[in-house]
């Protein structure tokens, strides 16, 4: 067992039936239940938004690069190569916005654990 585990092990053990859970619930996420957990909470109408505009985004840009390789023409080929690139950018954007959410959410998470262990490790310290 490293460290971290007795270091856990020792905070579960100071806190109440309630607290241990509420701390369980803290545990780090993996990738697919980060990506979901943006969909969950208060701001979850504006990620789903945001989902939303961003794979309208993508698909522009795939209508873009189908159009851009099925044209001869010079001018064509830069207009279509302009509005794909510009797609492109914007999808990515809200990508970003995404995984900033998701980074948020996770430091989030830590915070509350660090209020939970100062919480138990205070509450044993005044008795």
């Amino acid at each position: 067992m490293n460290s971290i585990e007795d270091i856990d092990k020792l905070i579960k053990e100071t806190l109440t039936e309630e607290e241990a859970k509420f701390y369980d619930e803290l545990e780090e996420q993996n990738i697919w239940q980060m990506m979901f957990g943006i969909f969950k909470g208060k701001n979850s109408w504006i990620n789903i938004v945001i989902s939303i505009v961003q794979l309208l985004w993508f698909v522009l840009f795939i209508y873009c690069a189908i159009q851009f390789f099925n044209t001869n023409e010079t001018n064509e080929l830069i207009r279509w190569g302009i509005f794909g690139s510009l797609s492109l950018m914007a999808s990515s954007m809200l990508k970003f916005y995404t995984w900033m959410q998701m980074d948020k959410k996770a430091l989030l998470r830590e915070i509350k654990r660090l209020e939970l262990q100062v919480s138990s490790l205070s509450g044993k310290m005044s008795e």
